[in-house]
């Protein structure tokens, strides 16, 4: 299917739908073989031909071969579909072939069904198959009865391809995440409270919970407290970082902050994402960190990725380090003892990597 659109409705643009679609005319023919036995008769290579048949506005016939159409295939029979029509030069006849044996309750047989793929039909032309079935597994089947059995074949002819308009109803994006900050904000249906940094929050225990397995498990887990209706403290965060926590896990997004103040908050906040599990977040946040790399911050955020297990956002530290320039400012910087105190692993792991062979390589050069 190709398909075009444009948006419609209020506030959004206009939209269309369209679909190519490839006709076909169809249709079947039962061809019954009386006195098999005697067709059985017939030396390899030689065939019976059906009365002529109608699909499609075309004259076809089905070929029987009882022992086969070539040397090679003597135990099978082979069955194959011509085309009567003459055909104006240049043009073709595109038909995809069914071929079933027929049980005794008119059904086909889905072991003994063959269908071709779709195929150019010349007049003469034949399509088929030459190994359609085993002439010992007919004469041993319950479908060779009264010395008959029945051949069906269905064939379907491919028409013109055409364009067609499919109607369409233009849908808008989803809202959700407005219902749920409008949820947060008129605090209706509120069932828990925390004080954080002299401020009281409230919010949604199922909202919480469904966001953050950490809150899911104090509200409703093995870490499950008695119900209160007492605000919970959090002592170790600021109120504006907890604001920006509760925002994103209403609305999967970040309130606006000034530019001077989003390395900041994006370093709280990436503490608060690892403290309750929200890993997305944490990932936004070690993303917008990795914009303010620079020689002060390099080594407070470099132990911040160490702590809280941020690979990636490690991994852009120690490339920024490993230009000689940077690492010469950024051991003047006051995080860079931190640094090495906090997260003394961190510098010998890069001292070994970087720093040494660095040295070694200047010693070398010098002899």
């Amino acid at each position: 299917m190709a398909t075009s659109s444009r948006l419609g409705g209020a506030g959004l643009p206009s939209g269309s739908t369209s679909s190519i679609i490839a006709g076909a005319v169809s249709g079947y023919h039962l061809l019954k073989v009386d006195g098999y036995s005697r067709t059985k008769e017939l030396p390899n290579g030689e065939w019976i031909d059906s009365c002529p048949f109608q699909v499609g506005g075309r004259t076809w016939h089905l070929r029987y071969y009882p022992n086969g159409d070539k040397s090679e295939y003597i135990d099978y029979i082979s069955l194959f579909l011509t085309l009567d029509d003459t055909v104006a030069k240049g043009e073709t006849v595109k038909a995809q072939v069914k071929f079933s044996l027929i049980d005794q309750d008119g059904k086909p047989v889905p072991l003994h069904t063959l269908t071709t793929k779709i195929r150019d039909f010349l007049v003469g032309k034949s399509w088929g198959f030459q190994k359609f079935m085993k002439t010992e597994e007919l004469e041993k089947s319950e479908h060779l009865k009264d010395d008959s059995f029945t051949v069906k074949v269905d064939v379907a002819m491919m028409s013109e391809f055409h364009a067609q308009e499919t109607p369409s109803i233009p849908v808008p994006p989803s809202d959700l995440h407005q219902h749920l900050g409008i949820l947060l904000s008129s605090k209706a249906g509120v069932d828990v409270e925390f004080r954080v940094g002299g401020e009281t929050f409230s919010a949604h225990r199922l909202v919480l919970a469904a966001r953050s397995p950490v809150f899911r498990a104090e509200f409703f887990g093995s870490m499950k407290e008695g119900t209160t209706t007492e605000a919970i403290p959090i002592d170790d965060m600021e109120a504006q970082v907890f604001n920006a926590l509760l925002t994103f896990m209403y609305t999967d997004t970040l309130p606006d902050m000034k530019q001077q103040e989003e390395s900041a908050m994006a370093q709280h906040l990436l503490v608060a994402a690892d403290r309750y599990d929200l890993e997305r977040l944490k990932l936004i946040c070690a993303d917008k960190l990795c914009k303010h790399i620079d020689t002060s911050s390099v080594a407070t955020i470099l132990a911040l990725a160490e702590q809280h297990h941020c690979q990636e956002l490690k991994a852009a530290c120690l490339v920024f380090l490993s230009s000689p320039t940077n690492l010469d400012a950024a051991m003047e910087s006051e995080g860079f003892d931190l640094l090495t105190k906090s997260c003394p692993g961190v510098m010998k792991d890069f001292l070994v990597s970087q720093v040494v062979p660095s040295l070694l390589g200047k010693r070398k050069s010098k002899a």
